[in-house]
């Protein structure tokens, strides 16, 4: 007969505390019948009688009383880990582990998880940062940041703002080489572009032509697999560059990098923040979660706005153009 040894013991155990069987079943919160049945079947199973019983008392054997002082501790043990494993999702003090994109996230991470840690100084935040999509079960992530579709099934996503993917250069660039008036035209410019740091390949830049997004091929003039490296060499000049508009966003404000052929700008994709059900996680990453929702969803501090776009600064046409016309 197939016997439930922790329900066995647990009600051995109340039992002999309460003196009563009926007590020991009220207090477990099974009936009288299962907690009976529950003894019956410890005693067959360890061949030994473990209480004498009247009509009135239940008192230990002296079997009962050996077996009471060798399991009572670690039952007892067993019941405060699982009632603590019951309560500590409601324990804002504790570890939280976050992955996220390296490339364009990780300064928007950054102040996210101080201004966190400021809230609720016990966290203890665990930041893996990569390009790839892990596995988020083996990584044991609580809270994730990606880019575009959801990376696994049974996995809930919030969308938190568009990525816009702005074609720019600084106004000293423009200046000697002129403002590209047509995606042709970039074969006549200084063009950089990203490495994927995962598979080695150079990204096209995306561009929108009317409804469509498509890939257009530059040839490099200057090639990495980092943003903020591609980044620099933008301001500094020495190329025309395709960046994230979060990374570009605040240098378009300052005037440091003008928008050009923002006609075929297009939102690319989306960053989401991901997580699993609500109501197993600990209340530290219910928290964070819609910290990050609260300061990231469609905020125009990470977007390029219309008025910045519209923008042209030292507006020329470019060096081909100029030949081409003087040709003509």
């Amino acid at each position: 007969m197939a016997i439930n040894e922790l329900r066995s013991v647990s009600t051995f155990i109340k039992a002999a505390e309460l003196g009563s069987l009926r007590k020991a079943a009220l207090e477990l919160g099974i009936s009288p019948q299962a907690a009976s049945k529950a003894l019956a079947q410890l005693e067959t199973h360890l061949d030994a009688r473990l209480f004498h019983r009247t009509t009135r008392v239940m008192s230990l054997t002296d079997a009962g009383q050996r077996l009471l002082e060798d399991v009572q501790p670690s039952v007892l043990g067993l019941q405060r880990a699982l009632q603590n494993a019951r309560t500590a999702k409601d324990d804002f003090a504790g570890p939280l582990r976050i992955a996220g994109p390296r490339t364009t996230f990780q300064p928007i991470l950054w102040r996210l998880v101080e201004e966190f840690c400021d809230l609720h100084p016990g966290i203890q935040p665990d930041v893996l940062l990569e390009d790839r999509v892990g596995n988020w079960v083996e990584d044991r992530v609580d809270v994730g940041f990606r880019l575009g579709a959801s990376p696994h099934e049974g996995v809930i996503a919030r969308r938190l703002f568009p990525l816009q993917l702005v074609i720019c250069a600084s106004p000293e660039y423009l200046q000697q080489h002129g403002v590209p008036e047509s995606l042709a035209e970039l074969t006549s410019h200084r063009c950089s572009a990203f490495r994927n740091p995962g598979t080695g390949k150079v990204v096209p830049w995306h561009v929108k032509i009317g409804d469509q997004v498509v890939d257009q091929p530059v040839v490099p003039a200057i090639c990495s697999n980092d943003e903020i490296f591609e980044l620099q060499a933008v301001l500094a000049g020495k190329a025309l560059g395709q960046l994230a508009g979060v990374t570009a966003a605040p240098f378009v404000r300052d005037g440091r990098l003008v928008p050009v052929l923002t006609e075929h700008m297009p939102e690319y994709a989306g960053y989401f923040v991901y997580f699993g059900s609500r109501t197993s996680q600990p209340a530290r990453a219910r928290a964070f979660i819609d910290l990050a929702v609260q300061r990231l969803t469609d905020n125009p501090e990470y977007l390029i706005g219309e008025e910045h776009l519209r923008r042209r600064q030292g507006r020329r046409r470019s060096p081909a153009t100029r030949r081409k016309t003087a040709g003509q």
